[in-house]
């Protein structure tokens, strides 16, 4: 088998309800994406100033099953190209999260940018979570890098 024509498994169902009449559900723009835009569901445009931040609302709720999560990522284009960005990226909406989804947009760049109506702002990945058991312990196994942070392993 290619990579080319790898089995990646059976699409997973997510419930999702239109809450403004104006709102674009998310969709996966080509074959391979791995994310699906979300749009700005906006009556009116609205401005970010630099450094501004804004709550922008996409217009649906949905049930994320159990396992998953949705993580919520910047727009490569819009970063690139305007400096706009997701402030607390990626952000997750949680399998028991049913209010509108929002996007938070913070424009890094030197001009103001405006977001227009039904916009794509931001792209949503559906992905497994694992959820982790801690174990309280004593000490633990020694490596190489040690107790090494920021830059310990190089430029």
């Amino acid at each position: 088998m290619t990579p080319s024509t790898l089995d990646c498994g059976a699409a997973v169902a997510v419930a999702i309800r239109r809450i403004s009449e104006i709102a674009d559900l998310p969709s996966y723009q080509t074959d391979h994406a791995a994310g699906m835009d979300l749009h700005a569901a906006l009556q009116q445009p609205i401005t970010l100033a630099a450094g501004d931040i804004a709550l922008v609302p996409c217009g649906f709720a949905m049930a994320v099953p159990d396992g998953y999560e949705a993580q919520v990522r910047p727009r490569s284009g819009l970063a690139v190209k305007h400096g706009i960005s997701i402030p607390n990226a990626p952000g997750t909406i949680d399998a028991d999260y049913r209010g509108e989804v929002c996007v938070p947009l913070i424009n890094l760049g030197k001009a103001s940018f405006t977001v227009d109506p039904n916009m794509r702002i931001a792209q949503m990945v559906i992905a497994p979570v694992v959820r982790a058991e801690l174990i309280e312990v004593d000490s633990l196994e020694d490596t190489a890098r040690g107790a090494g942070g920021f830059g310990s392993t190089g430029s």
